[in-house]
């Protein structure tokens, strides 16, 4: 609902507007003229004696020609654009705002609204290779968005989160770009228009539609958000995965890799003595790539092999990918006749991918009904002929598919419907599945996995990626993280023993460890610490697990910021170093090449420095230059607080944990 406090129309066919939107008691909203053209949503906090410019409605749009009000505010421009604005006030389970957005404009249109970042953190975004976070750090140049292989975007959820409890969330139909510190810096500038990627062909109508919640802190918004636009997951993985190691043939061997390869690995891990959840067959067990069909030259006899790992103690998974390469036949020309490919408008299947070997390829249409089931059909027959446990599905984003993608699916969602109806599809082969990509996909209960990282400390998809990712994932509600191999992928160079270490160090509190480059590889002393590490891990998993089961029923982050637990503190706000596992451990890995020390911040809470109970920090507070040598992974339990009635059991066997762990250490 809205107040009307004053609209005058004026002369000359333009109108000048302020109208009051209902808001809970601790905000006061309101919609004015923006002297630069369009309107601004202007927010007045109570705790706050001066307002601030929350969103910039209309950039380019010019001045108000006429403006209603009553259910809803229209306004409307010169160029037939048109503008609904409403409001209502949330009350239960907290209070806040949620202001509905609506632009209708002719297809030809160019639609800009701009968010101030102001002096807040902002959260959620796209997933990038240089995962910067918050996201404010981010530069982005009128980038399309949807999932791609660009920059790494596997994830691209139309979600910013702010720290002062505002959010911001676009609709699945709008043919979204983002521009953030490239227009205006502080400024996020959301753009809708009709061009590639989105088809400029067959489209006929242009729309911006999206919600703003205003709550009184950043958790609450989210919690918001989690229930009403963004999802929380049905289910969540396979606690074996969670307890103990996935081993992946993929980054220490790459596509080098044959049935002796494979038993010589599984022997190694067993003679190294460590545990295992499984063990995956990677890229390059196919004839050609979209076979699907076994290379005899490189495993003779596929079931053998199989057999012989369970018979070691493994589970077995293999890799997976939705393309099909030209020559590959007769798998190639059959897909294309029956109609299963993705085309192009212009009626062509031809892309590229990675493997593809010089040649094109064909990407696999998930929008399809009868494709997705020919796809599963396939896959099923390799998993009951040779007993193969799950799989890991490669790629699924939208930039795959040939340019401009004809799919069957609803032309406003296209083209991210790909990736969604990729990920919903292959999820149904069970809770050991994981995936790479998502969209609108935050139910599936399986699997998301990072992108994979690159052999470096910095920000160039390196290590201090790791916990960004992590954090930028968990905020756009894919909670149930496979963080990517530790050490990385070594396209360019093996870890060293430094970093393969630190990056275990920092993985230990995430949900899953995934090993490909190994601990012997380096001493005696990488092996020990692994196992120690490895042990650690096994001993909290409980703990991933009900964080996972906290996910499924509330929706909350299995490892969310620091902030999470103390979300009205801004020292807490731009922590990107560490994370929360749950809402009782925090984890905060050194990710500094060379570094033997850090700084530390503790929220709010009674924090037992590796869950020693002598050893207690009051929060909020600095550790400065905490002691952490490359045998150090730097982790904190939280006591319960007095008005806990549910966690003391859990806190008391955390801190048990850590007590035996420094015992035997």
């Amino acid at each position: 609902m809205l107040r009307l406090v004053v609209l005058a129309t004026l002369v000359a066919c333009a109108a000048a507007v302020t109208v009051n939107l209902e808001s809970q008691d601790s905000v006061s909203l309101r919609v004015q003229d923006n002297t630069a053209g369009g309107l601004s949503i202007v927010m007045q906090r109570n705790t706050s004696t001066t307002s601030s410019h929350l969103m910039w409605l209309g950039r380019y749009a010019g001045a108000v020609s006429s403006s209603s009000s009553g259910e809803e505010l229209v306004v409307h421009f010169a160029g037939n654009l048109s503008l609904h604005i409403s409001s209502r006030v949330i009350r239960e389970p907290k209070s806040g705002t949620v202001i509905s957005v609506a632009w209708k404009a002719p297809v030809a249109a160019r639609l800009v609204d701009c968010l101030s970042l102001g002096s807040n953190n902002w959260y959620g975004g796209p997933q990038q290779k240089h995962q910067y976070w918050p996201i404010e750090n981010l530069t982005l140049a009128e980038y399309s968005y949807v999932t791609k292989e660009a920059d790494n975007c596997g994830i691209a959820e139309p979600y910013w989160l702010g720290s002062d409890g505002t959010y911001v969330f676009f609709d699945s139909k709008v043919p979204l770009f983002v521009d953030q510190n490239d227009i205006e810096q502080r400024t996020t500038c959301f753009i809708a228009e009709v061009k590639a990627p989105y088809s400029v062909r067959r489209r006929d109508r242009l729309e911006m539609s999206y919600v703003i919640g205003v709550f009184d802190n950043v958790r609450e918004a989210h919690e918001h958000a989690v229930a009403t636009v963004l999802g929380k997951p049905t289910g969540y993985p396979d606690e074996r995965m969670i307890k103990s190691p996935i081993w992946s043939t993929w980054a220490r061997y790459k596509s080098a890799i044959n049935h002796d390869v494979v038993l010589q690995f599984a022997d190694d891990i067993i003679r190294y003595n460590f545990t295992n959840s499984q063990f995956e067959i990677d890229d390059l067990w196919e004839i050609c790539y979209g076979s699907l069909t076994v290379d005899e030259n490189r495993f003779p006899n596929m079931s053998d092999t199989v057999n012989t790992l369970k018979s070691k103690g493994f589970r077995v998974t293999m890799w997976m990918h939705p393309f099909i390469n030209k020559g590959c036949e007769p798998w190639y020309t059959d897909a294309l006749n029956d109609n299963y490919l993705v085309l192009s408008e212009g009626g062509s299947e031809v892309t590229s991918w990675w493997n593809d070997n010089g040649t094109t390829a064909a990407y696999v249409d998930f929008t399809k009904p009868e494709a997705r089931q020919w796809y599963h059909d396939r896959v099923q027959y390799i998993h009951d002929t040779y007993g193969i446990d799950s799989f890991k599905f490669d790629a699924g984003e939208t930039s795959w598919s040939p340019q401009i993608p004809v799919l069957q699916s609803d032309l406003d969602e296209q083209p991210s419907s790909i990736t969604t109806e990729y990920v919903k599809s292959v999820a149904k082969f069970g809770p050991m599945v994981e995936v790479r990509a998502g969209y609108r996909s935050q139910d599936l209960p399986i699997f998301v996995r990072m992108i994979d990282k690159d052999t470096y400390f910095n920000f160039e998809n390196g290590l201090a990626t790791l916990i960004t990712t992590l954090l930028q994932m968990n905020l756009n509600g894919y909670t149930l993280v496979l963080p990517d191999m530790i050490g990385g992928n070594g396209y360019n160079v093996r870890p060293s023993k430094e970093l393969f270490i630190r990056w275990l160090q920092a993985n230990v509190f995430m949900p899953s460890l995934q090993f490909s480059y190994v601990p012997w590889d380096y001493d005696n002393e990488t092996v020990q610490l692994s196992r120690e590490l490895v042990a650690l891990h096994e001993q909290y998993a409980g703990e991933v697990v009900r964080a996972f089961q906290r996910s499924v029923a509330e929706g909350a982050p299995v490892n969310p910021p620091i902030w999470w637990v103390d979300p009205t503190n801004s020292d807490a706000h731009p922590i990107w170093d560490e994370f929360l596992l749950g809402e009782d451990i925090l984890a905060a890995p050194v990710v500094t090449e060379g570094a033997t020390s850090r700084d530390i911040y503790l929220p709010a809470g009674r924090w037992l420095e590796l869950g020693d109970p002598e050893l207690v920090h009051e929060g909020p507070v600095w550790i400065r230059n905490y002691p952490a040598p490359l045998n150090v992974l730097p982790y904190f339990i939280r006591e319960p607080s007095p008005s806990s009635a549910t966690t003391p059991c859990v806190a008391a066997v955390l801190v048990l944990f850590g007590l035996i762990l420094n015992i035997f250490n």
